[in-house]
């Protein structure tokens, strides 16, 4: 009876990896021969898909700005809605993938899902009828706040020692202990209070461009 075969090397089977391994370990975990021995395979059949481990890493990175969903901007949505719900899609696929942030962080460089993003945004806005520049800087402004958002947790920040946040030295974190059984929820709310006040800030330079 034959043996099964292994499934082929491809590229994507080696960005899934990658990405897992990123996902759960880090950056720094990703090694060629670790993701060789990961796959079942010899190192340098790796070197056939890919030369350097910058090069799998930036490959992950694309995978994921490519789980962001760009309809938003071709379905007849208004500039504040889409931008809004292009945040918030954004947001949830750093949320699933935080450890890949630091390098998606660099810019988009010649990833293609993440020149397809940069390009649905600002060519949005300039459709909406905002000047090139600030569009540019609408853009800027929101990728900064997704990405710090995914960075870091402000609630998770605390500990959930009371005794931590002596009233005589912090007054005003007497409840600080508590904030981090509640992460997610505080998280999330505080995504959106920024956003809605990004967005209505940019709604405020919007109107002065119509007078």
């Amino acid at each position: 009876m034959a043996r099964p075969r292994k499934p082929l090397l491809s590229t994507d089977r080696i960005v899934a990896a990658a990405r897992t391994l990123v996902d759960a370990e880090g950056l720094a975990a990703v090694s060629t021969r670790r993701l060789a021995a990961e796959l079942g395979v010899s190192g340098p059949s790796l070197y056939n898909h890919f030369r350097t481990k910058d090069q799998i890493l930036e490959a992950v990175a694309d995978s994921v700005s490519a789980q962001v969903d760009l309809s938003m901007f071709e379905d007849g949505r208004d500039w504040r809605t889409a931008l809004h719900d292009w945040a918030v899609s954004y947001r949830a696929a750093l949320r699933d993938h935080p450890n890949i942030v630091p390098v998606l962080a660099r810019g988009p460089g010649r990833r293609p899902a993440g020149l397809r993003l940069a390009d649905a945004v600002f060519g949005a806005m300039v459709a909406a009828g905002w000047p090139a520049a600030q569009a540019t800087s609408i853009g800027a402004v929101m990728r900064y706040f997704v990405m710090g958002s995914a960075l870091s947790s402000f609630a998770g920040g605390f500990v959930d020692d009371e005794t931590a946040y002596d009233p005589a030295d912090y007054p005003h974190l007497g409840q600080a202990h508590l904030l981090a059984e509640q992460q997610e929820k505080i998280d999330e709310r505080a995504f959106e209070t920024g956003l809605a006040a990004l967005l209505e800030g940019f709604a405020s330079q919007y109107a002065g461009l119509r007078e």
